[in-house]
């Protein structure tokens, strides 16, 4: 797919751009500029990895809703085999903004739960953005069940900006059906690793989110609410989204320093959508190792963690 740039890459854009130029300008056999073309490409690279090594937290909000960003079946595609999908709640319809299946990682079979977006205009539609309605949490619900039912290990992955706000999805229980998966995720009796590949936004993410193992991708986020709605509802001025990233801790790193999240798991530089065949590969190194510790847990002794784990998120006083 054609490669999109953000607008603080445009220093790159530039360069590849050039690059492009000469490229096209050689292999026409007008002049050799072979050795002009490999110093930009060094040059586009060493300066891709100075802009991504100084990211704001509001430029990585911006990585991780990069149209080019591998979603939840590219994953599941470079990371899995023999994936079968499995649809609807059995209670009302199907959902395409999370999928469900049963997959083989590394041979062993795992099920496999994610939110799904959409790249062309119509499959936006189709994932609704990958905004969830309660059928779709419904859905992921019956397959965390059956994982546990049949002693599966589970792999959820998390990239939506929310659950859907509409009404018909309040009126079929939008909130009761969030609550309920965090009550059940928090003692099912199967191993649960989840990764935030890209927006992890607010109860509509952590649906997915009470894990074993917490895994965010370099530049993905995780938050109560995005930095725009944040700056609307803090300043009355979605413009100071900028600040509210910075003051919001969504980052993964950042995370990570508070005890949110369990491992930050690096991307190719200048971020997944750049490599994404790179980026599946160091996300399968990390969820094999994370899976194959809490695999060999006993039950009881995972529950318990994860429970404490849970319980230990936050600072508070008592009085």
């Amino acid at each position: 797919m054609p490669q999109e740039y953000l607008e603080f890459e445009k220093p790159i854009a530039e360069l590849e751009k050039k690059i492009e130029e000469l490229t096209l300008f050689t292999s026409n056999g007008k002049v050799d500029l072979e050795e002009e073309v490999l110093k930009l490409h060094k040059k586009a690279d060493q300066l891709r990895a100075e802009i991504y090594s100084k990211l704001t937290p509001w430029q990585k909000a911006q990585i991780s809703r990069h149209p080019n960003r591998p979603y939840t079946l590219d994953y599941i595609e470079a990371m899995t085999t023999d994936f079968i999908e499995m649809h609807g709640d059995r209670a009302f319809a199907d959902d395409p903004a999370i999928v469900c299946g049963i997959a083989r990682l590394e041979g062993s079979s795992v099920v496999v739960i994610g939110h799904q977006k959409g790249r062309s205009t119509k499959d936006k539609i189709t994932r609704n953005f990958g905004m969830p309605n309660p059928e779709g949490y419904r859905k992921a619900l019956r397959a965390m069940r059956f994982a546990e039912k049949f002693r599966k290990p589970i792999v959820a992955f998390i990239d939506t900006p929310g659950a859907y706000p509409g009404i018909g999805a309040e009126e079929r229980g939008q909130g009761e059906s969030i609550a309920r998966n965090l009550y059940v995720m928090s003692a099912l009796r199967t191993p649960v690793v989840s990764i935030v590949i890209g927006e992890g936004g607010s109860g509509g993410a952590l649906a997915l989110g009470v894990a074993d193992r917490v895994l965010m991708l370099e530049h993905s986020t995780y938050s109560v609410i995005s930095p725009e709605g944040c700056a609307a509802i803090l300043w009355n001025n979605g413009a100071k989204a900028n600040e509210a990233a910075e003051l919001l801790k969504i980052t993964a790193h950042d995370l990570f320093q508070m005890n949110v999240i369990d491992e930050v798991v690096e991307e190719p530089v200048g971020g997944a959508h750049r490599d994404p065949r790179r980026a599946a590969e160091l996300l399968k190194d990390a969820v094999i190792r994370n899976m194959s510790e809490l695999t060999q847990m006993p039950l009881d002794d995972l529950v318990r963690l994860r429970y404490e784990k849970f319980r230990k998120l936050g600072q508070y006083d008592e009085l």
